[in-house]
């Protein structure tokens, strides 16, 4: 059974706030998150045919963002651009109570992260998915996947008892 292209717009949209945290997960900055959030719908809207319909339409969704990162990491490697400083990042506001303390503290704890781990950690633990299906979309292996969260759970929980935040560890 196929679904109407109307049906998978709609779907797509509804996946909007789900694709804009992988993004901000994946790239540590609001306007490239964004862009590739942009990116990825505009190739996902082009190539509606390609999704099968007995896949997940997040996890092929999650799989175009994975690749346009990359695609725009490897031109900006060509180009010579750096990444926007970390000072660039976005600091709005002061912060009044402690779940805003301690996200800020885990936004800066995932600095810590390199690439790979930040999308394990955007795709499982921000974004639900099952690791088999997480490895698909990065298309590694289970073991490989598990080990990457591993590291990025230690990571994070030694970056935020470092830095005294309240965050506990799952």
């Amino acid at each position: 059974m196929s679904q109407s292209a109307a049906q998978i717009h709609e779907d797509i949209v509804d996946l909007l706030p789900r694709l804009r945290r992988f993004a901000r997960a994946i790239t540590r900055h609001r306007a490239d998150a964004d862009d590739l959030v942009q990116v990825t719908v505009e190739r996902a809207l082009l190539r509606t045919a390609q999704w099968q319909p007995d896949t997940r339409l997040d996890s092929w969704l999650f799989r175009i963002m994975k690749n346009a990162w990359i695609d725009e990491v490897r031109v900006r490697i060509r180009r010579g651009k750096l990444f926007a400083p970390q000072e660039a990042g976005d600091q709005v506001g002061v912060s009044y109570t402690q779940r805003q303390i301690d996200a800020m503290s885990v936004q800066q704890a995932m600095e810590h992260l390199s690439e790979d781990q930040r999308m394990v950690v955007g795709l499982v633990l921000i974004e639900g998915l099952p690791y088999k299906e997480a490895a698909v979309v990065l298309d590694i292996p289970i073991g490989t996947l598990t080990s990457r969260l591993a590291r990025a759970r230690e990571t994070l929980q030694a970056v935020l008892v470092e830095s005294g935040a309240g965050v506990e560890a799952e």
